[in-house]
This record gives C-alpha cells, structure tokens and sequence, in this order.
C-alpha cells in the first residue's frame, strides 16, 4: 500500500494559495486587511478645530481732567445741610450752611482734582471734583457730612454779602441749588438766623434790616470773589 503522506501534502498546499488568491482578490491589494485600520485612518484624517481666541479687553475710557474752573452746588448725603464748592485756577473756596445755626467758611488750594480745605473752628472739607460733579467729606461745627454735589450754572452757586445791621457789619451767605432752592444765613456780632432770600428778578439782591443789599457771587467760572 502506498504512502499517503504526499499526496496529503500536496492537497494542502493547493487550498493555502488558493486561500491567498480569495483574499488578494476581495482586497484589491497583495495584503489582507488589518481589522479597525480603516476606522484608524478615518479618526486620524479628521481635521482639528481651529483654536479658540478670547477678545481682548476693552481699555478703561480716560478719566476726564479737572476743570481749571468750576462752581458746584448740593446738598450732604441724608439732607440737613447745603454745600457750595467754587474752584479756580488752583485755589478754591466752599460754604456749608444749614440755614439754621451751622455754617463754614472754607478755602485752599487744589492739586490734580482734589481738595483739601480749611476753615475757622477746625471745620475742614476734602474731596476730588471733575467736569461734572465734586464729593468728599465736610466737618464744622463738631459734625462731619459726606457730600455729592454737581456742577452749578448761574443763577446757582454761592453768594455772599457783608451789609449793615444795627450799625455793625454783618455777613450773609447763600447757597442757591441748581432746582432754585436756597439756603442762607446771616450772621451777626450777637446771634446768627436765616438769611433773607435773594430776589434774582432785581439783581441777586435782599432786604436785610430793612436796606436793599446786593449778593456778591462767588463764582469760578466767572472769576468772581475772594480766592
């Protein structure tokens, strides 16, 4: 009897290459297919997204210069008192009155916008003003007030007068506010009250002791009052 061991080997030679052909013939390629290359290629082909940019932020506006000269007039914070800021070319002066008994006469000079002020009776004001408004701290009378106030046109601001009253000169002080307002006071050797009011129709002028009295502005902007 023969030996099959040849033949055997023949036969599995033949279905090896023709295992080789299928494959080569469904791949298109001399190579079988490497399972997930395809899914490999299509992740590595896919494009990145392009980065991300953050906007840059925006520069703060320029804070406005202080005015060389300007006039201010408010009220403190709460009520209970006005204040009147005049400011030129350096130098400025303010008033605080209550309308009642409380008043400062202060003045100083100012340097990039800011104030620091003095008066009798350590009363004092500090503070910074622009084109629009001035705020700060004033103290008299043993009281200290915060206080915001905006600009002032004519006829609002601060006045001032020095009349006769029973033969000895007093003085008066008033603060007009910017809605037509106003608050003053007259003080004399003996006693302080409020002042008269002021009568802009006739000049900014008041009756105090029975003698018509013309108010003196004391404005900034108009170069008016002593600095």
């Amino acid at each position: 009897m023969r030996n099959p061991g040849p033949l055997f080997t023949l036969l599995a030679g033949v279905v090896l290459a023709g295992g080789i052909g299928i494959v080569n013939l469904a791949t298109g390629t001399g190579v079988a297919p490497v399972a997930g290359a395809a899914n490999a290629a299509s992740v590595g082909s896919t494009s990145a997204p392009p980065p991300t940019t953050s906007a840059a932020p925006k520069a703060a506006a320029p804070k406005a210069a202080a005015p060389a000269r300007a006039d201010y007039a408010g009220r403190v914070t709460g009520g209970g008192a006005s204040v009147a800021v005049s400011v030129r070319d350096g130098h400025a002066i303010a008033y605080l009155c209550d309308g009642k008994k409380v008043e400062a006469w202060l003045q100083g000079v100012t340097v990039g916008g800011k104030l620091d002020l003095k008066g009798a009776k350590n009363a004092s004001l500090t503070g910074s003003f622009d084109v629009a408004s001035v705020t700060g701290t004033v103290t008299a009378a043993g009281k200290t007030w915060q206080f915001s106030a905006p600009t002032a046109a004519k006829p609002a601001g601060l006045y001032r007068a020095a009349p006769k009253v029973k033969g000895k000169t007093g003085k008066v002080g008033w603060i007009v506010q910017p809605d037509g307002s106003q608050v003053g006071i007259l003080t004399t050797e003996e006693d302080s009250a409020a002042a008269p009011a002021l009568n802009f129709a006739s000049g900014a002028t008041a009756t105090v002791d029975g003698v018509p009295v013309t108010a003196e502005p004391v404005s900034g902007l108009a170069g008016n009052g002593d600095f």
